[in-house]
C-alpha cells in the first residue's frame, strides 16, 4: 500500500527517512545482531544510542550547560503533576501562575490545583479557546514558584507567538506540539516538556529539559519516579527506559540536524501553515478558520466547513485521495490538520487542491 499523508494530531507521521533506517536495524542495530528493543538498556550500544540522541538534541535546540535533558516516561500528562511535585518549594507561597488557553493547559490547571494554591492569570475559556492573551495583559505574582503554559494547543489550534515575560519567576511550558519546529531560546525556561508523539517519535516517551537549579526541591514524600533529581542522578535511567522509543528519537534529531537545523524546519512550517490559512481565507467561507488570526498555530489547524452535513462526505473523499485523520477532535468536530515537522510540504499542497476540489464540487 502506498504511504498516505497522516494528519493526525499524534501518533503522528515520522519522517520517511527515520523509518526506513528503523526498519534496515530492525533485527540487526549496527552489528549487534539483535534489535535495539532487546539490547539491555546499560549496555555498551545503548548507552552510546542515548548519549548520541542528548548530545543531537541539544545542539539543535542549543541547550545550555546548566539545563539536564531527561528522557522520561508516562506522557505529558504526568508533567501536569510532576512539575507542582517538584516546583511547589521553590517559592514560600506555594502558588503558582497558570494561563488556561485549551484543552491541555485545562488539564494542567486542573491537576496543578492538588498540589499548589493556583491562580489563573488568564482564561480564554470564554472565548471557545479561539484567542490568546496579549503579553500585556499578564500580571503575574512575583513570589510565584513558578509559572506554567502552553505554547500551542493542539486541539483549539492557538498558538503564543512570545514568550511570557516572567522576572525571575522559572517558566514552565508544555512545548509537546511545538517543540522542534523552530528555534527557541532554551534560557528564557526553567522547565520544558514536552510527549514525543508529535514532533519527537513514538508514543510512550517524554522529554523534559530543566534548569539544574530547579532540581532537588521535592518533598520527602514525593515518590522517587516523580522527582526529578532521582532522573537526572541516573542519566534517566533509574528503572528501564522507553528505549526504542529513545532511538527513534535520536534518529529524528540526527535527520533534523543533517536537513538544515530548527532554522530550516522554521522556514519550511511556517511556508505550510501560511499556504494552508490562505487557502481557507480565501475559500469565500466554505471553510473558516475560527481562531484570530494573531493566535493561529503553525502546527494544528482547525477548519470548519460552511455546512457540517458535509463533514463526513468531507471525511471519506479525503481518505480515498490519501489524506488521512483530518477529523476535528471530539470536543469541538469540524476538521484538523496537523502540520508537523514530519509533514511533507507535498502533503499540504495536496489537501490544499483537494479542499478546492471539493469545494468548487459541492458549493
Amino acid at each position: 500500500m502506498a504511504r498516505i499523508f497522516n494528519f493526525g494530531a499524534g501518533p503522528a507521521v515520522l519522517p520517511v527517512e527515520v523509518l526506513e533506517r528503523a526498519r534496515d536495524e530492525m533485527l540487526d542495530c549496527d552489528g549487534t545482531g539483535m534489535s535495539v528493543m532487546e539490547m539491555s538498556h546499560r549496555g555498551k550500544k545503548f548507552v552510546s544510542i542515548a548519549e548520541k540522541a542528548e548530545a543531537d538534541l541539544r545542539t539543535l535546540m542549543g541547550v545550555p550547560d546548566n539545563y539536564k535533558v531527561l528522557f522520561l516516561q508516562g506522557g505529558a500528562s504526568s508533567q501536569f503533576a510532576m512539575i507542582p511535585m517538584n516546583l511547589k518549594a521553590l517559592a514560600a507561597s506555594g502558588s503558582a501562575d497558570y494561563l488556561n488557553t485549551g484543552h491541555w493547559s485545562e488539564k494542567a490547571v486542573s491537576e496543578g490545583k492538588r498540589f499548589v494554591n493556583l491562580n489563573l492569570v488568564a482564561d480564554t475559556k470564554g472565548s471557545k479557546y479561539t484567542t490568546l492573551p496579549a503579553q500585556s495583559d499578564l500580571t503575574f505574582n512575583p513570589n510565584a514558584s513558578y509559572v506554567h503554559y502552553t505554547p500551542n494547543e493542539t486541539i483549539a489550534g492557538v498558538e503564543f507567538g512570545y514568550i511570557p515575560e516572567t522576572g525571575d519567576v522559572p517558566l514552565v511550558a508544555d512545548m509537546s506540539s511545538t517543540i522542534l519546529s523552530r528555534p527557541v531560546d532554551v534560557s528564557k525556561f526553567g522547565v520544558i516538556y514536552a510527549g514525543a508523539q508529535k514532533n519527537i517519535g513514538p508514543a510512550g516517551l517524554t522529554l523534559v529539559i530543566i534548569r539544574d537549579d530547579l532540581i532537588g526541591h521535592a518533598d520527602d514524600s514525593v515518590p522517587a519516579m516523580f522527582d526529578y533529581k532521582t532522573h537526572a542522578d541516573n542519566g534517566s535511567m533509574y528503572n528501564t527506559p522507553p528505549s526504542y522509543a529513545w532511538y527513534i528519537a535520536g534518529l529524528v534529531f540526527e535527520h533534523l540536524l543533517a536537513n538544515g537545523g530548527l532554522t530550516k524546519m522554521a522556514e519550511i512550517n511556517e511556508r505550510k501553515a501560511r499556504k494552508l490559512y490562505a487557502a481557507i481565507d480565501g475559500s469565500g467561507g466554505f471553510y473558516r478558520n475560527p481562531v484570530d488570526v494573531h493566535a493561529r498555530s503553525w502546527m494544528n489547524v482547525p477548519f470548519i466547513l460552511k455546512d457540517d452535513a458535509m463533514d463526513k462526505p468531507f471525511l471519506a473523499e479525503a481518505e480515498k485521495v490519501g489524506l488521512s485523520a483530518l477529523a476535528g477532535h471530539r470536543s469541538v468536530g469540524g476538521m484538523r490538520a496537523s502540520i508537523y515537522n514530519a509533514m511533507p510540504e507535498a502533503g499540504v499542497d495536496a489537501l490544499i487542491s483537494f479542499m478546492q476540489d471539493f469545494a468548487q464540487r459541492h458549493g
